[in-house]
């Protein structure tokens, strides 16, 4: 089965933009570069988005364009940015998560084989309680990757990349492959060769203190961020799981209630009713936790990793210039191939030089974009909160005054 929806655009009005928190209501109009995917069809085993890009750069050949990509075309673009040592001194976007609808869609077929034990209205409302969930996660998977984009399109030197060009411009499917066996064990072998190698690098101490505070403070809050992403991945599921519970209480109660014949069938329908207005915002509070706060922490996760990254790239840099010195010295007192020895030693210090003049600007930028961000969403979702805590006591004193006048 196939479902198309044109999502992205009314989404992110609804959400304040993705889960990085970027506002939605900042003005972009004047940008010569705007990116936002329409649309987006899912199939079983892939999700197509359709990419429209509004632009007035000279380099592309029409000022609005349209494409449609594929998962694995945007992992693509992201290893591109990685791979190019020319932007070793940018914070480089993190790659939007794989599309995982596996677990609703397991759902929704164990709801199906279930369905001869369940009441009808109980199969109704749990059936359409799943297919929220699996509207919620199509949403968010879009949202995720149109911020990956727009990161791109909005940062000066990564909106000029020739590859991103071909990504919005070309449309025809790009032909990327998924990694095969040899390929997914040779990317985990060079993680673990990377790993070794930033706890070599990452040791000692840096003679610059903006960078060691940055390298102390990165380190940290990254384990903090991913305990808090768990945390209150934990307490959104805990709601969704207490929303789901009020289904069968509802059933059960109004089932009773159509077998009485007294004044007691009026209570415990009104009963029904009000266990199933609960569920119904309990589901609400649980769909904007999981927006505003968990959708953010798992966000700022992935964008701190690269901010490492960074850090371990601007590290290495400095080991193999100073290694390059140490090679100059030795050349020196053999007197041997001096000249060859002098002009490496020059390009890895110029190199190291432009990489930290680059990477302490990103991680300027990275923390002004960082509490921003954390700043509007949790303003937000306090505001939210309240509103969801008032209707919540309006509805139970209107619940109890119904069933006392019953």
């Amino acid at each position: 089965t196939q479902e198309a929806m044109g999502i992205g655009h009314d989404y992110f009005a609804e959400s304040g933009k993705g889960p990085s928190g970027e506002a939605e209501d900042e003005d972009s109009s004047d940008s010569p570069l705007q990116v936002e995917i329409s649309d987006a069809l899912s199939e079983k085993d892939k999700v197509k988005f359709t990419v429209q890009t509004t632009t007035s750069l000279p380099t592309f050949k029409k000022g609005k364009l349209s494409v449609s990509r594929q998962h694995e075309e945007f992992i693509w673009l992201h290893d591109s940015y990685v791979e190019n040592e020319d932007y070793g001194g940018i914070v480089i976007p993190p790659a939007p998560p794989r599309p995982d609808f596996d677990s609703s869609r397991e759902k929704l077929q164990r709801l199906g084989e279930g369905e001869a034990t369940m009441t009808k209205e109980e199969f109704s409302k749990m059936k359409q309680e799943l297919e929220a969930e699996y509207l919620a996660i199509f949403k968010k998977t879009v949202a995720m990757h149109e911020v990956f984009l727009c990161r791109l399109a909005a940062h000066p030197i990564l909106s000029q990349d020739r590859n991103f060009h071909i990504f919005l411009e070309y449309d025809q499917e790009l032909s990327v492959r998924g990694k095969n066996t040899k390929e997914i064990l040779g990317g985990f072998l060079k993680s673990m060769m990377k790993s070794a190698d930033e706890v070599l690098v990452s040791g000692a101490k840096d003679s610059d203190e903006f960078f060691e505070h940055e390298k102390i403070f990165l380190l940290e809050y990254h384990m903090r961020v991913k305990e808090s992403a768990l945390k209150a991945d934990k307490m959104t599921r805990a709601h969704k799981n207490v929303s789901e519970d009020y289904i069968g209480i509802s059933t059960w109660l109004y089932n009773i209630g159509e077998q009485e014949y007294s004044k007691l069938s009026r209570f415990l329908q009104l009963s029904s009713d009000m266990f199933e207005k609960y569920r119904k915002q309990q589901g609400r509070v649980a769909s904007d936790q999981d927006l505003k706060l968990t959708d953010l922490l798992r966000y700022y996760v992935r964008e701190t990793q690269a901010a490492k990254d960074l850090l371990y790239r601007r590290a290495r840099s400095l080991v193999d210039a100073e290694n390059t010195g140490r090679a100059l010295d030795k050349a020196r007192a053999k007197g041997k191939d001096v000249q060859q020895a002098e002009m490496q030693q020059k390009l890895a210090m110029h190199k190291f030089d432009s990489l930290s003049t680059s990477a302490r600007q990103e991680l300027m930028d990275f923390k002004m974009r960082r509490v921003a961000a954390f700043r509007k969403n949790l303003v937000e979702m306090a505001e939210l909160e309240l509103k969801h805590a008032k209707a919540s006591l309006q509805m139970l004193n209107n619940s109890l005054t119904a069933l006392q006048n019953c």
